[in-house]
């Protein structure tokens, strides 16, 4: 593993720096960014909510959805604001691999694609992902399981014109550089890079310090948020802030650090209001435009 030259610290210092870009006031939904995100199962269908709706309250100004059918309508009714497209699904609930055809038009309508929250299906996943790397222009953001499988698509990755944005936990992290999460807590900084170079893309390791790294560069830590942010669907919350930012036309790097900050500044607000533990990941959702006007 290679190991990074230095550790830089993510704080608003740092964001103030590195603004978000504003939208022009006479901007219409389409120039504010448009997003695609595709996951869900049967066995959590409401976890893209989650991720479609980070991406909405990080700014995006259009969002579509693939999920499975039998999904599809609830999602739709619950979340008015977004379009919704259903996919054919297995008979264990996850999106089929033949779905695959149906996705190619919607790619070539969006900024932005978010593949993986609340998919369980790592071999499905995996096609899914190989589809996506032969069509795809616009800036992939990759979580859950799509990353389990995902040594089968290197080269791709590696050569995209932008890089792609990885989000793991450290299992997921174990899995992608196929090696025992036992190893990487022996030295997450040499991890995380490793993944970020092998891959050619932007890579977050989640955790109580979550490490951020783009190839050849140096890696940036975050401590903030707390431990109520280790809750189902956090990871959810996180990949759609990634997906909104880059629809609006925020650099990869600069798109997951300014979402790594607003996840964690969110879960201290909820600590903060609620309790530090027993908030939810919902909950994140509404601090996210106020603290992107605090800076």
């Amino acid at each position: 593993m290679h190991v990074a030259s230095k550790v830089l610290s993510l704080d608003s210092d740092w964001l103030r720096a590195h603004p978000l870009p504003v939208p022009d006031i006479a901007a219409d939904k389409n120039s504010r960014g448009r997003v695609l995100a595709i996951g869900g199962c049967a066995t959590v269908p409401g976890g893209i909510q989650l991720t479609v709706e980070a991406a909405l309250r990080a700014g995006a100004g259009k969002i579509q959805v693939a999920t499975i059918e039998s999904a599809a309508l609830a999602l739709g009714v619950a979340m008015p604001e977004i379009a919704v497209f259903s996919l054919p699904e297995t008979d264990t609930g996850e999106i089929a691999l033949t779905s695959a055809g149906a996705l190619s038009d919607l790619v070539g309508r969006c900024d932005a694609v978010v593949a993986g929250p609340a998919m369980s299906d790592a071999k499905a996943a995996s096609g899914l992902t190989g589809h996506l790397l032969t069509l795809c222009e616009a800036q992939m953001i990759l979580d859950a399981a799509v990353l389990m499988n995902l040594s089968d698509h290197t080269d791709r990755l590696s050569a995209l014109p932008r890089p792609a944005v990885l989000t793991p936990h450290i299992g997921e992290l174990a899995a992608i550089l196929g090696c025992a999460a036992a190893d990487i807590e022996k030295d997450r900084i040499a991890a995380v890079k490793e993944a970020s170079d092998r891959f050619g893309a932007v890579c977050v390791l989640k955790g109580s310090t979550s490490l951020i790294a783009e190839p050849g560069a140096d890696v940036f830590a975050y401590a903030g948020g707390g431990v109520g942010l280790a809750t189902g669907g956090s990871g959810d919350v996180l990949a759609g802030i990634v997906a909104g930012l880059c629809a609006r036309g925020t650099p990869q790097l600069e798109a997951t650090l300014w979402a790594v900050w607003l996840h964690g500044e969110a879960g201290r607000r909820c600590a903060e209001q609620i309790g530090p533990i027993g908030f939810l990941a919902r909950e994140l959702l509404a601090h996210l435009p106020g603290l992107m006007r605090a800076l």
